[in-house]
């Protein structure tokens, strides 16, 4: 881990922004350090390659924008981008892919990344994404903000995210017909319907899905 001191009076229109580098790969960590040091208008105050390490440094160092790359040593942007809601960091992140997967991006607008780039971008287009999220403004490529939240639960009647919600809970088919007065055989074909719509092959898997979309939802601020 390398960190350098963040403590800089001033507001950023006075000094250079602050950055930090969460990335898995030495290369592209050193890519990015020649690339912002060469700039000028960057201070890169240190690199980690896990996400652990990101969350500490987060929680320590003062920073304008955090470069967090897809892939890290033990997590993805997802469960970075989760955790630093949980904890209520209050950081600004930019996430670096090098995966032109348009889920990927719409994952990452939901839980909160106020900045996406792609590794093949050029540098002109690395530079301005990173300063204006400093900013305080959000910079993503182009994605129809109307199918942000267009995930496989969200295509689920209500009925079915019922299901899925009660298959979660452990609930046999036999639980389920009993409880809702249908026969196992309706539980079954609603079952396969679900299975279908959420593209995956069983139970387990619809439940694995079900779970990890509901940690990854993005919490409602209390007033």
């Amino acid at each position: 881990m390398n960190i350098k001191s963040g403590k800089t009076s001033g507001g950023i229109a006075e000094r250079r922004v602050r950055v930090v580098v969460a990335e898995r790969n030495p290369f592209v960590v050193s890519a990015l350090r020649e690339m912002l040091e060469c700039d000028g208008r960057f201070d890169l105050l240190g690199s980690v390659h896990s996400g652990a390490q990101f969350l500490d440094m987060a929680a320590a160092t003062q920073f304008d924008v955090a470069v967090v790359g897809w892939k890290l040593a033990d997590m993805d942007g997802a469960d970075v981008l989760t955790e630093v809601q949980s904890r209520e960091l209050g950081v600004r992140i930019t996430i670096f892919s090098n995966d032109h997967d348009i889920g990927i991006l719409k994952q990452c607008v939901r839980l909160g990344a106020q900045g996406y780039c792609f590794q093949f971008d050029e540098p002109p287009v690395i530079f301005e994404t990173i300063l204006a999220v400093a900013h305080g403004r959000i910079c993503i490529p182009y994605i129809d903000i109307n199918k942000v939240n267009d995930t496989p639960l969200s295509r689920l009647t209500v009925r079915e995210r019922e299901l899925l919600a009660v298959l979660s809970d452990g609930w046999t088919n036999l639980q389920i017909a009993t409880r809702t007065g249908i026969s196992e055989n309706t539980v079954k074909y609603h079952l396969k319907n679900l299975y279908d719509k959420l593209d995956v092959r069983n139970r387990a898997m619809a439940v694995a899905l079900y779970s990890s979309e509901k940690q990854r939802t993005p919490k409602s601020p209390v007033g």
